[in-house]
């Protein structure tokens, strides 16, 4: 909206006010606030702006914005906020923008900033300090409907913590991710869309920070649009959606770019912290848990490191593993009575430091899949990975994709209960890609249900891992 334009509204609603029209009661004209200065308070001010029960605030200045404090706006009625390009930064570790009460947010034309320089060496959780994020919208437990989260020529950057965060758990930051999240949450479904945005290194001051995080426990589901957007050099997922009870997942991602992100736990540090050897198996009666490693502490952060021990029967080892807890480009996560599904086009998922795509459901729910035009490649895990722990399906096409050169399989699609496994690949090619039995497609299907691979006119030539699984070349 131009400054013409917006000056031309505000001269109609004070000839309108000024007919004695019942429209305007008193207060009517303070819905608009604009921001005449880069000042971190004061007249003029984003903060004076925010604080004044603005709806709708216009930044106007052409100044960069540097605040010491976070911008907090505690309304519920929507907020949106319009810049031209300006920064809003800050040197402390701070959250930026705080939406405190689950109000509707846009925000257009406007980069958000923080100190950076963050690592698993220098992180922004010690010393009594709490990591900061770039735009936190705290939902409230009473909230029904729809939450809508708009963001439109945004970048976010150099925050400790996750760069966009989006709550809708009373837990907020212990919240816990992934389908073992815990807490509650209201009634309220979150909609979330973006277009050009960049969350670049973010996340790399804390254990467990994404690019872009939502948590949403309760009844409500999660619908996410991402249109040509990128997240790089982020410390964990570079999106990382949580539904952990009664909704569903809904993602349409186009034009995107996951690269370079989840190396927060750098295994060229942490690697040194690992007990050698890091895995090991063991016959029965030979070993008890007093002889293997025990867990990892004294590194600069023990968080990162997992470990896993097998038992036999007889309360013997049977193995143990460490391993570093390296995070995905994209990370789907839902449990409970609701489905996931992605539509996922023209993108690219580059050089992560665990899987590219990662989707996981368990509960009551399936899997559905249309992936079109997406290349994974260079992935330290699995390029693409699918996962159905329950009685659901996974049923998807893949179209005009490559998976080449990952350090796992290209794609994995599993399906472990009484539900069907239907996938079918078209013109698509896998190759080069390193897991130890250089599979390019692995599709399993466990239990009761049909397991069906058709391929098209495609290229796999890195083979196939097939169980329960009947395959279709054609």
């Amino acid at each position: 909206m131009t400054k013409t334009m917006k000056n031309n509204r505000s001269i109609l609603a004070a000839a309108v006010c000024a007919a004695g029209m019942a429209l305007c009661s008193p207060g009517a004209l303070a819905t608009e606030a604009y921001v005449y200065n880069g000042n971190d308070s004061g007249d003029g001010s984003l903060r004076a702006a925010l604080e004044s029960g603005a709806r709708e605030i216009f930044i106007e200045t052409d100044e960069d914005i540097l605040i010491t404090t976070s911008l907090v706006y505690a309304g519920t009625v929507p907020l949106e906020i319009y810049g031209s390009g300006q920064t809003v930064s800050t040197v402390e570790n701070i959250d930026i923008l705080v939406v405190s009460n689950g109000a509707n947010l846009t925000v257009n034309n406007l980069s958000f900033a923080g100190p950076g320089g963050f690592s698993i060496e220098n992180r922004g959780d010690q010393g009594g300090e709490t990591a900061g994020k770039g735009i936190f919208v705290d939902i409230r437990e009473d909230q029904t409907g729809g939450v809508n989260i708009n963001l439109s020529n945004v970048t976010v950057s150099g925050v400790a913590n996750h760069g966009i965060h989006v709550s809708d758990c009373d837990l907020v930051d212990a919240c816990g991710g992934g389908s073992g999240g815990a807490g509650g949450g209201s009634e309220a479904s979150i909609i979330f869309n973006i277009h050009n945005v960049t969350v670049s290194d973010v996340g790399n001051g804390k254990f467990d920070a994404d690019g872009i995080r939502v948590d949403e426990r309760g009844a409500g589901s999660i619908l996410f649009t991402s249109t040509n957007s990128t997240f790089t050099l982020v410390g964990a997922d570079g999106v990382e959606l949580d539904e952990g009870q009664g909704g569903s997942i809904g993602t349409r991602i186009a034009n995107n770019t996951f690269s370079l992100n989840g190396n927060y736990c750098d295994p060229a540090i942490m690697n040194a912290f690992l007990p050698d050897p890091a895995e090991a198996e063991f016959e029965d009666a030979t070993t008890t848990e007093q002889d293997i490693p025990p867990a990892v502490t004294g590194s600069p952060d023990d968080t990162c490191i997992e470990r896993s021990v097998d038992l036999y029967d007889s309360g013997f080892v049977q193995a143990y593993e460490f391993a570093l807890d390296l995070d995905d480009g994209i990370d789907l996560d839902e449990a409970g009575p609701g489905s996931i599904r992605m539509v996922m086009g023209n993108s690219s998922v580059v050089d992560n430091l665990d899987e590219g795509v990662d989707i996981d459901e368990e509960g009551e729910g399936s899997i559905s899949i249309a992936l079109t035009d997406t290349v994974a490649t260079g992935n330290t895990d699995d390029g693409f990975k699918f996962s159905e722990e329950d009685g659901g399906s996974v049923i998807g096409k893949a179209t005009g994709n490559i998976t080449t050169g990952n350090g796992g399989k290209g794609s994995v699609y599993e399906e472990a209960d009484d539900g069907d496994l239907i996938m079918v690949f078209e013109r698509s090619s896998s190759d080069t890609n390193n897991d130890s039995m250089d599979t390019g497609i692995e599709a399993v299907q466990e239990d009761a249900g049909t397991g069906t691979l058709t391929v098209r006119d495609s290229s796999i030539t890195d083979g196939f891992d097939l169980g329960g699984v009947m395959l279709t070349e054609e």
